[in-house]
């Protein structure tokens, strides 16, 4: 997502964080509020597409939902996550600039829409969809995220992955070794960290949202102990020249996800702690468990008191 794009969310979805806020504390709400699913595809329609080289023929997409990897070889394109289906016009002319050939294959990192939503037509012009499996059966059922007050129907056929993966699957493509594995829940029960190996780039899906506090979806799986284990596993499996492309926000590396780790933990232990002394939501938000961390990460989609509801709804 773009600087603006994101300065556009800030101010349209922060009334969903008040209003989820209020319900679980018991409190009025005198506000009809929108689904940030369906602000955030209408910034998706106009929302400019840019492409950041990286190496090892390797770029990122940024502005169709998450970010977009691309490995680019002589006949093929390999590609992680599709983004949303509105933007397919700049997604596939930001695909233009690394070169001609085809996208062969696609991995989706989870489930979520701004992830998968562009899976039909990257399968409809011949890409085979590669995802963990619990991906495929909630994209084939539906599913609804609470916290999102959005139910996503059934994709179609063809935006259903086409290959799965349960635990760990490595493919060798276009002289490139492309490691997909999973670690458990973490974001979700759906997701899949996908490292290059030889161009040593990394990309973590939602697992991590770099510069932001992140959304964890209980309702399919997530939890606060499964976003922290994962983070842990892509520590070790990152080097410290390793460019990690996270789920949303810019490309950085292992120090900026160790990082992003001790906020987690710190997060984690500050709201734990109120929670046993007998803190209701309420006390624990005021509280402001955050602080330290508010001024880098509480200025997305997911507010402090938003993440702050999480994590007390998990420990």
């Amino acid at each position: 997502m773009t600087k603006n794009s994101r300065l556009t969310f800030r101010g349209r979805t922060c009334g969903l964080s008040a209003v989820l806020l209020a319900l679980a504390m018991q409190l009025p709400v005198s506000a009809e509020v929108r689904s940030p699913v369906l602000l955030i595809n209408e910034n998706a329609e106009t929302a400019q597409v840019t492409v950041k080289q990286l190496r090892g023929n390797i770029s990122v997409l940024m502005g169709s939902g998450g970010n977009i990897a691309v490995y680019t070889g002589p006949r093929g394109k390999f590609m992680i996550d599709t983004g949303i289906a509105v933007s397919r016009p700049r997604v596939e002319a930001a695909l233009d600039p690394t070169g001609s050939s085809a996208v062969k294959y696609v991995v989706n990192t989870h489930y979520h829409w701004d992830h998968t939503d562009g899976n039909e037509w990257v399968h409809q012009k011949g890409a085979t969809v590669i995802a963990h499996e619990n991906t495929l059966k909630r994209l084939a059922s539906g599913t609804r995220v609470i916290e999102w007050g959005f139910y996503f129907p059934p994709a179609p056929k063809d935006g259903l992955p086409t290959e799965t993966v349960k635990h760990e699957r490595t493919l060798d493509f276009e002289g490139e070794t492309i490691l997909m594995r999973n670690y458990g829940s973490g974001h979700t029960d759906t997701d899949l960290a996908v490292y290059f190996k030889k161009a040593d780039v990394l990309h973590m899906g939602d697992v991590w949202w770099n510069g932001h506090y992140p959304f964890l979806d209980n309702g399919a799986g997530g939890s606060i102990d499964g976003l922290i284990r994962w983070v842990n596993e892509c520590i070790k499996l990152s080097g410290s020249n390793t460019i990690i492309i996270p789920g949303h926000g810019e490309v950085s590396d292992r120090a900026g996800l160790m990082e992003f780790r001790d906020m987690l933990v710190s997060v984690r232990r500050n709201v734990a702690k109120l929670k046993r002394q007998g803190r209701t939501l309420a006390e624990t938000v005021a509280a402001n468990p955050t602080a330290r961390w508010d001024r880098k990460y509480g200025d997305f989609l997911i507010s402090p008191a938003f993440f702050i509801q999480m994590v007390y709804m998990d420990v």
